[in-house]
């Protein structure tokens, strides 16, 4: 019997309990430091690229930002962590869920605002009306920037979710394709497997990135409330 194809993107379950927890926990399993005095290579090549990733995130803020890099930049690992993982075979990707992406942006996009309310209340009610608008068009302009405002945390979990789910889709029905197609046609088959690796290639870049984006609107938004 043929199931959907987002079946894969459905939390397992054991006993009827699903296992969504224990998957956000697994980044949390690894190991944060080594039994060693010196640092490897590998150590050494994530140091590094943590320290471009928060000199890139605190570009856009000014110093009062800078109290939460920590927060960013950790959250940021643990995404990037989650959408890896979820590539390797018969793993679950938590970020595919958007009540669990949800779970992240809501808070954090809360916060910034709550911030901006109180440190800056006037600047904060500034943004929903540009400067310069004509009397006409205040009512309609306040009603849109505050649209604009409160979809802020679902734009950030749905481009998360949609980005992640259809490049895992995409793998599957590629390959798919590839198992249909090596006893019929292996010339094909194999040219679809490179497709395949590519593709694959692409979802690792695409699983660092989005999770790069993800933090980067949030230091955003945290910036005009700062």
């Amino acid at each position: 019997m043929m199931t959907s194809l987002f079946d894969q993107f459905a939390s397992p379950k054991l006993i009827g309990v699903s296992l969504i927890f224990i998957a956000l926990m697994v980044p949390l399993l690894f190991p944060n430091s080594l039994p060693r005095w010196t640092n490897n290579r590998l150590t050494t090549a994530q140091t590094w690229m943590t320290n471009q990733f928060i000199n890139y995130q605190l570009m856009p803020l000014n110093i009062n930002g800078h109290k939460w890099a920590l927060l960013l930049t950790s959250l940021a690992l643990y995404l990037i962590s989650m959408n890896l993982l979820g590539l390797l075979p018969y793993t679950f990707t938590p970020t595919t869920q958007l009540s669990a992406n949800m779970g992240f942006a809501m808070p954090l996009w809360l916060a910034t605002v709550i911030i901006g309310m109180l440190n800056q209340p006037t600047s904060s009610l500034g943004h929903l009306l540009p400067e310069g608008t004509p009397t006409p068009l205040i009512p309609i302009l306040v009603i849109i920037e505050t649209i604009s405002l409160f979809i802020r945390p679902l734009a950030l979990g749905v481009r998360l979710t949609a980005n992640l789910t259809a490049g895992h889709l995409l793998i599957h029905l590629i390959s798919m394709a590839v198992f249909v197609l090596l006893t019929l046609m292996p010339t094909v088959a194999l040219l679809t497997a490179t497709v395949l690796i590519m593709l694959t290639l692409l979802e690792i870049a695409v699983a660092m990135i989005q999770a790069y984006v993800f933090i980067l609107l949030l230091s955003l938004y945290l910036q005009e409330n700062i």
